[in-house]
């Protein structure tokens, strides 16, 4: 992520891993379909457990959008990319196309 220029420190952009972080920096880079903010604490002698890191940092991300539930489309087909239907989609579209 550093290489491609999407992590910030700070707010400006970082294009090398081996930057430098210090406690109270503040960290932006994106993660699935959001975006995640945080401030950096303190830093660890050495690498330890995950429950150690997550006191390291604070998270300043606003809160992820609610997930829409599965609508089929008037049509009964599905966008490209979504997958398999579910069983519960599978039974929503028969039902949609009177079947």
């Amino acid at each position: 992520m550093c290489r491609g220029g999407r992590v910030r420190i700070d707010g400006r952009r970082v294009t090398k891993s081996a930057a430098t972080v210090r406690p109270g920096a503040v960290l932006t880079f994106p993660w699935h379909d959001r975006v995640v903010v945080a401030r950096v604490l303190a830093l660890a002698a050495r690498r330890g457990p995950a429950d150690l890191a997550r006191t390291l940092y604070e998270d300043l991300s606003p809160p992820a959008p609610p997930k829409a539930a599965f609508q089929p489309a008037p049509d009964g087909l599905r966008p490209k990319g979504t997958g398999a239907p579910t069983k519960k989609q599978r039974r929503q579209i028969a039902r949609l196309k009177g079947l």
